[in-house]
């Protein structure tokens, strides 16, 4: 049985239909990412899965019960973490933990959670005195208190610099490690394609597509592309010389390849040419690229996954 069934679903505030007839499912042990812009109805079915908010129609399974009807059995079943977590100042995370635990009337061992979210060695430090990346790892220390099949976080790297957001990651492959279910939405769309086994994109309401990010790449990317840094001119000789899709973007030279030998013909052009070039790569779109061409935007830091 997934660890979420999602059929049918539909919510509609007046005449907006907040969400319209999605469907989708989550496997026990899975990493899901759902990804889209402000407005697109995130918001909303994350509440709904979680228990929050009752759904017009259609029928959702969270761990085989109604989330609406069982959301007392259901709560104790699941883990969240709010966007931007925090928390009492003058407590440290084993306290915080143990607190919990006894709100839960269940019995942790509160330096292993913590170990899991590589959090020991801040165990007894003032909540007030955690960096952004531990503040959130205690956030995920806590929503792992009621031992969670299914753990909720929402933006849990917003605002961490690159190194504490990476701390984070290695803390939700942990949790697949562990066997949890992850639903995951995101800004970071190199987040999701980095930890994600599936991801869903969402726009006014609807599923525009799903699978993994390699299959949604291969599905919707425009291939692989070498990116050199000339001139028009080199852009013209090249697209002259090799007869393949060049663009000149910003100083950049960009051709679309479309079989392996096409490398090899555009290396062997650019020599031929003669001309100042510098800065090649050779790389796919990325699963933000794809993003873009669907929805016409980037996600960044002003389209939060925490939007409706």
């Amino acid at each position: 049985m997934p660890a979420i069934e999602v059929s049918g679903l539909k919510k509609a505030y007046g005449s907006l239909q907040a969400v319209d007839s999605i469907s989708f499912t989550i496997d026990k042990g899975e990493v899901f990412s759902l990804l889209g812009p402000n407005g697109a109805g995130k918001t909303t079915t994350i509440e709904i899965l979680e228990g929050l908010r009752e759904r017009d129609a259609g029928d959702v399974k969270v761990l085989g019960m109604d989330p609406w009807k069982q959301g007392g059995e259901l709560h104790k079943k699941i883990g969240v973490i709010p966007q931007g977590f925090t928390f009492l100042p003058y407590i440290t995370p084993k306290e915080a933990v143990n607190y919990y635990a006894n709100l839960f009337d269940v019995k942790v061992d509160a330096d292993q959670i913590l170990r899991t979210v590589l959090l020991e060695d801040s165990k007894s430090s003032y909540f007030m005195k955690l960096s952004g990346g531990q503040k959130q790892k205690m956030g995920l220390a806590l929503s792992l208190v009621n031992r969670p099949d299914f753990v909720f976080l929402d933006e849990p790297t917003t605002g961490l610099d690159p190194q504490a957001r990476r701390a984070v990651w290695d803390v939700i492959r942990n949790l697949k490690k562990e066997g949890i279910s992850v639903m995951l939405t995101t800004h970071y769309l190199e987040e999701a394609e980095e930890l994600a086994d599936r991801v869903a994109i969402m726009n006014k309401g609807k599923i525009i597509t799903a699978g993994s990010p390699a299959q949604i790449i291969a599905e919707y990317g425009s291939g692989e592309k070498i990116r050199v840094r000339g001139d028009e001119d080199l852009a013209e000789f090249l697209r002259t010389q090799t007869g393949l899709q060049v663009a000149f973007v910003d100083g950049v030279v960009v051709v679309t390849l479309k079989a392996k030998g096409d490398t090899l013909a555009v290396l062997q052009a650019i020599g031929k040419s003669g001309m100042e070039w510098s800065d090649l790569t050779i790389r796919n779109d990325s699963l933000e690229d794809v993003f873009v061409r669907l929805i016409g935007s980037k996600l960044d830091e002003g389209q939060t996954a925490g939007a409706s």
